[in-house]
């Protein structure tokens, strides 16, 4: 599935990013393949908001589609 298919709230890890200029700023923010990361929002028509740790990354919708995830086992507590 497609990064833009997430939905708010949902855990993925990141399987393929690939644009190479974007896994470049996905690295320098501490995403990179094989990394879990929230959707913390979805703006209509606009970008899908990531959390990683305590930091949130807007990527707009058009690159969403491009980058290749797959839904987390980990199960989040209530405080998480």
């Amino acid at each position: 599935m497609c990064l833009d298919q997430i939905k708010t709230g949902e855990e993925v890890i990141i399987k393929e990013i690939p644009d190479s200029m974007a896994k470049t700023q996905f690295i320098r923010f501490g995403i990179g393949e094989g990394s879990s990361v929230i959707c913390h929002t979805k703006i209509p028509f606009g970008p899908v908001v990531l959390r990683k740790n305590r930091q949130e990354i807007a990527i707009g919708r058009e690159l969403a589609k491009t980058i290749t995830v797959e839904r987390s086992t980990h199960v989040r507590g209530k405080n998480a």
